[in-house]
């Protein structure tokens, strides 16, 4: 079982850090699932919208709702991270060399979201990378068991560890 994650300091430091990643291990050649999130800041009226892009080729979807300049409630669109999640859960096979899921967020950490997907992944062999924000490490923890390393959201550090577990899935069994 190959589960790791990162957490960045900054607001959507680790979403532009696995986006980067993703477009890194594509132009190698990898096989990619999941999802990288894309934050476009808004020139009025709040924080930023958030979209995912489905891996390897799209569609990009628009996971928040915009609930106005003083809203503060949680943005994000359930339905559309379901969406999400259906996507990237039918393009789940044994041919991927890698899953990525922008976030084990709140809906990951009551049972919902990518969770049961981020399991299916690790059933069929497949390494996994999350992203993980400070407000659910103890749920991801608790999710995973003691069974994921902490990785420095780091380009070369992601990009060696990348390259050892799908190495090492490639060998024969």
């Amino acid at each position: 079982m190959t589960l790791a994650y990162i957490m960045a300091p900054g607001r959507g430091d680790a979403d532009l850090i696995l986006s980067g990643l993703a477009a890194d291990l594509a132009a190698r050649g990898l096989r990619l699932g999941g999802t990288v999130q894309i934050n476009t800041e808004r020139a009025t009226d709040g924080p930023c919208d958030m979209d995912v892009r489905v891996l390897p080729d799209g569609p990009v979807l628009r996971i928040s709702q915009h609930l106005g300049q003083f809203s503060r409630g949680c943005r994000l669109d359930p339905a559309a991270l379901e969406t999400a999640v259906g996507l990237v859960e039918a393009r789940l096979t044994r041919d991927l060399d890698l899953l990525i899921v922008n976030k084990f967020g709140k809906h990951e950490a009551e049972g919902r979201g990518f969770r049961d997907v981020i399991a299916a992944a690790i059933g069929l062999g497949i390494p996994v990378l999350v992203g993980v924000n400070g407000l659910n490490l103890a749920a991801f923890e608790a999710f995973a068991d003691g069974f994921a390393t902490p990785l420095p959201a780091e380009r070369r550090a992601l990009l060696d560890w990348a390259e050892a577990v799908t190495a090492r899935a490639a060998e024969p069994a």
